[in-house]
């Protein structure tokens, strides 16, 4: 019968990398006392730290021009040019 694989929550492996990342124990301890093999606290620990400059690039990389302020008077101009339109149409209706 062949042995299925392990599989562990992002939130298991996100904990032992953390902990593996700070150094208070050893990896071997580690391991034992979330019940996972030694190896995989390694290849964790080197995700994470692979992936954390991409974390905080994310939110800029996505839209640098994302601006609250300004989008919040584009919207205000939208809305304007709407009413705008409406009242033209109305007074060429009546006129």
């Amino acid at each position: 019968m062949p042995r299925t694989r392990k599989t562990y929550p992002p939130s298991l492996k996100a904990k032992v990398a953390v902990e593996a990342i700070r150094g208070v124990r050893t990896a071997a301890e580690i391991a034992k006392a979330y019940d996972v093999h030694p190896n995989l606290v390694a290849v964790w620990k080197k995700q994470a730290l692979e992936q954390l400059p991409s974390i905080f690039a994310g939110a800029g990389a996505a839209r640098p021009d994302s601006d609250p302020e300004k989008d919040a008077l584009y919207q205000e101009i939208g809305k304007l040019k709407v009413e705008l339109d409406f009242l033209k149409k109305r007074m060429a209706w009546h006129g």
